[in-house]
């Protein structure tokens, strides 16, 4: 994404996560930061008008349109481990740290170098005591979350494999990739 472009994520049929990372193009050593992004907005429940920050305390994105205005910042993208940890399963589940990793090897970013993901549409709730609940997402079909660039970003984006966190279905992921108009732009 270049500076100013604007990344729609649509969940076409609903209850679907999307997990979302990015990188400063000019310095993969700057990343999107789970913990930045909520020290500086002072909540863990980010929609719009909220910035993503980097590891280095930069805006990466802006988050300017959002029809569901639950996602979270809390948990990794699910691995081969979260299955065979918290699933129980033996031999290969896809995840989406499997898909994040394959798709960014290209630009040079490493496993090691995946942070926790922006998962968008998941339904996070905390108790009171601190014990995290994955619920399923409260998007429906058609919801959408809309991100402004606010540098040149190398970003991931994947429909999440994580039974729990789809309710237990798995569904498509569209994204929209657009240039933002000129201000100076006039109707003639």
């Amino acid at each position: 994404m270049a500076r100013g472009d604007r990344l729609r994520v649509i969940d076409p049929l609903g209850e679907q996560v999307a997990d979302f990372i990015a990188f400063a193009r000019e310095d993969l050593n700057e990343w999107l930061s789970s913990g930045r992004t909520l020290d500086y907005n002072n909540t863990i429940y980010l929609t719009t008008g909220h910035v993503l920050y980097s590891n280095r305390s930069n805006p990466l994105v802006t988050i300017t349109g959002d029809t569901v205005g639950r996602h979270d910042f809390l948990y990794t993208p699910c691995s081969p481990e979260t299955f065979s940890i918290l699933y129980k399963t033996t031999g290969h589940h896809p995840s989406c740290f499997e898909n994040l990793t394959t798709s960014l090897r290209p630009f040079g970013i490493e496993p090691d170098r995946i942070p926790t993901t922006f998962n968008i549409f998941m339904n996070v709730e905390v108790s009171p005591t601190g014990v995290l609940s994955v619920l399923p997402p409260l998007s429906k079909a058609g919801d959408y979350i809309e991100m402004r660039a606010e540098v040149d970003l190398v970003v991931g984006l994947t429909a999440c494999a994580a039974e729990m966190s789809n309710n237990y279905r798995f569904k498509p992921i569209e994204f929209e990739l657009g240039r933002p108009v000129p201000s100076d732009f006039r109707h003639s």
